[in-house]
């Protein structure tokens, strides 16, 4: 069994006083719950949704997740030999890097890599997102599933680029029109353009890397 080193304080350096109180909040959270459950993850997230995040801590509900701030997340497990919470942690605070998380949990590992392997989700994707496939607007009536587009949403349409008329109150287009291409990093007005289409090319998907138990850190 790995000892603790849940006595050691470690102050927060160079934070400004605005949010502090939250920063020292989060860093007590992150040492009680590495003091309270079993297994620690660094967990990655795809196409990042609040709502399907918050899915997720809804059916892990005995679980406890945190993401964003992964400077002080860092800081409450320690970054190094001499500082860190609990032996070896600071092998898993060097992952915090980027768009990661931490995960605190009892259910064995197989399960947990069993139940992220089965859950994702399907969204609009967001402008800088690379475009999953390539999206062509047929020339004639332009419909938005199986209904043509309202008149009154041509002027939006042509506005994001797309060179819409109306004809006898009727959206149309002239000659087709590509929205994207695959691979293609979408623009802001490419990303709302699928959207009005109702064309969904993201997928919110998380993705474990690690997990830390009695002083060692395993990979997934």
């Amino acid at each position: 069994m790995a000892k603790s080193k849940r006595n050691k304080i470690v102050p927060l350096t160079q934070t400004d006083k605005k949010g502090r109180a939250g920063k020292d909040a989060l860093y007590e959270q992150i040492r009680e719950c590495a003091d309270s459950y079993k297994y620690i993850w660094i967990f990655s997230v795809e196409n990042m949704r609040n709502t399907y995040l918050k899915n997720v801590r809804a059916e892990l509900r005995t679980s406890r997740f945190f993401f964003g701030r992964t400077k002080v997340m860092a800081k409450a497990l320690g970054t190094s030999p001499e500082d860190e919470h609990k032996e070896n942690l600071h092998k898993l605070a060097e992952q915090l890097v980027g768009h990661v998380g931490l995960l605190f949990t009892n259910v064995d590992p197989q399960e947990v890599q069993e139940y992220f392997a089965n859950y994702t989700e399907s969204d609009y994707a967001r402008s800088g997102v690379k475009a999953t496939s390539t999206f062509v607007v047929p020339a004639g009536p332009v419909y938005r599933g199986e209904e043509i587009f309202p008149h009154n949403m041509e002027p939006q349409l042509r506005s994001l680029g797309m060179p819409t008329i109306l004809n006898n109150g009727i959206v149309t287009l002239t000659n087709e029109y590509r929205v994207c291409k695959e691979g293609q990093t979408l623009t802001p007005e490419q990303a709302q353009l699928l959207k009005l289409f109702l064309v969904q090319m993201a997928d919110f998907q998380v993705t474990l890397k690690s997990y830390y138990k009695d002083g060692e850190v395993f990979r997934a």
